[in-house]
Formats: structure tokens, C-alpha cells, sequence
């Protein structure tokens, strides 16, 4: 199945972000769409905006650390649209601060949320791929991965084990199966600083302001990696602003 018109697509941590940029952008492009994240009032926000303009989507509230949450997301698009094309695993937190600070929750966070909630995405999808023959993941990493810059060494760590998971997924899912890594440079989101330690969050809110790509070009990457015909595997797009070092 190739393009993105008539696509069954699940996105978490759609309520904001590169996951309603990259919502709206495939609406625009006739995907149906199974929206899932935290926030309900905002979730209803792009699902309304979606709907508003034409386009097919239904939210459901989910923690993507709880694997239960990642099931429903995916049964979801199978009573509703009866067959589930690609996952995007979006959902994430950037929490960085010094290791000296010890803010050790937000390390639990970052690790729960970047590798349990994409292993619980993959858990709940994988086997209804399976059934298909078909199906993609597409999983949203970080330049992070690739250059680690402080303070952002855990985050950068856990960004790094979604493009290992993403690798060995990939090596393992035959040839029926699609996985894609976006790794994004600086984007200009809310999420930038929020929950970071008071000194990082003026720094990175700083450099946002000064140099981030916005979320649209990141849904395009996402998009591209969707659209490519049968048998042709996206492995990974590194997408940046030309400002980013």
C-alpha cells in the first residue's frame, strides 16, 4: 500500500508539537488518523481542527508508559477503520539537566517515555502487523543521538537506545515490515525546556528561539518516509535547521 491517501495511522504525543504538525499534514494528504496522548482538552483541539477541515481522525487519551494505553491506541484503529498501516511514536520529554542535580525522576521519566512507551508501542502493534503481512513503524529520535551535548546526556542516551531499537527491529521485521528513525535537530515546540532545570531551560529556550526548524518540517520528513512505494525502507532522515551545528 503506498502513498498516504486511505493510510490508517496512529500518532502519540499528537496534542501538540511535531505530533499535531505531523497529524495535520497527513490529514491534509488523506490519511485516517488515530491520535493519541495525555492532554484531552488539547488532543480534542487537533481532532476538531482535523475534522474541521475535512479530514478523518479520532483521538483516545493515552500514557504511552503504560502498555495497556499502547493497545487501546492500536485497537482503536482496527474496530474503527479495520487495519492499523503505521505507528509513529512520538511521545517524549525533554527534561535535561546536569548530572549533578540528581533530578533522578526526570531520568525515570525520560527512560519511560522514550524506551518502555516505544517498547509498548511496538508490543501493540507488531502482532497486528504480523496479521497483515504489512505495516510501518516510524519512530521519532533525536540529532541527539548522534552528537551528545551536556546537559543532555540521559536524554541523550535514551534518544540514542530508540535508534538501536529501532535498528534491530528493523533488522528482524522481514520483508513485509517498514521501520524509519526522524531524527530532528532543534525544533521550535513548547516541549523545549519544559521540566528542565531552571538554568537549561533559559539556555535551550534561548537557542530555540535563535535557530529551531519549525515542527512542519519534521511532519514532511515523517511523511516522505510514509509514502515511498512497496519494498523501498526509509532507515532513518536526519532533518535540521541549516543554523544547527
Amino acid at each position: 500500500m503506498s502513498g498516504i491517501e486511505g493510510k490508517v495511522i496512529a500518532i502519540t504525543g499528537a496534542s501538540s508539537g511535531i505530533g499535531a504538525a505531523t497529524a495535520a499534514h497527513l490529514a491534509e494528504r488523506g490519511a485516517r488518523l488515530v491520535l493519541g496522548a495525555r492532554r484531552e482538552d488539547r488532543l480534542a483541539d487537533v481532532v476538531d481542527g482535523i475534522t474541521a477541515r475535512g479530514g478523518t481522525a479520532v483521538g483516545t487519551v493515552i500514557d504511552v508508559t503504560r502498555r495497556a494505553d499502547l493497545a487501546r491506541l492500536t485497537e482503536t484503529a482496527v474496530e474503527r477503520f479495520g487495519r492499523l498501516d503505521v505507528l509513529v511514536s512520538n511521545a517524549g520529554t525533554m527534561a535535561v539537566s546536569p548530572f549533578d542535580e540528581l533530578r533522578q525522576d526526570d531520568w525515570d521519566a525520560m527512560v519511560a517515555t522514550h524506551v518502555t512507551g516505544l517498547l509498548n508501542g511496538i508490543g501493540a502493534a507488531l502482532p497486528v502487523f504480523r496479521r497483515q503481512g504489512s505495516g510501518q513503524f516510524v519512530n521519532v529520535a533525536s540529532t541527539a543521538a548522534h552528537v551528545v551535548k551536556s546537559p543532555q546526556g540521559v536524554y541523550a542516551a535514551t534518544k540514542t537506545a530508540v535508534k538501536v531499537l529501532s535498528e534491530g527491529l528493523r533488522q528482524e521485521s522481514g520483508p513485509g515490515l517498514r521501520v524509519t528513525l526522524i531524527s530532528p535537530g532543534f525544533t521550535h515546540t513548547e516541549g523545549v525546556g519544559k521540566g528542565a532545570s531552571p538554568e537549561a531551560a533559559a539556555a535551550m529556550i534561548e537557542q530555540r528561539d535563535e535557530i529551531a526548524m519549525p515542527p512542519s518540517a519534521v511532519a514532511s520528513a515523517i511523511a516522505f518516509a510514509i509514502e515511498q512505494p512497496e519494498g523501498v525502507d526509509i532507515g532513518e532522515v536526519v532533518v535540521r535547521s541549516t543554523a544547527q551545528a
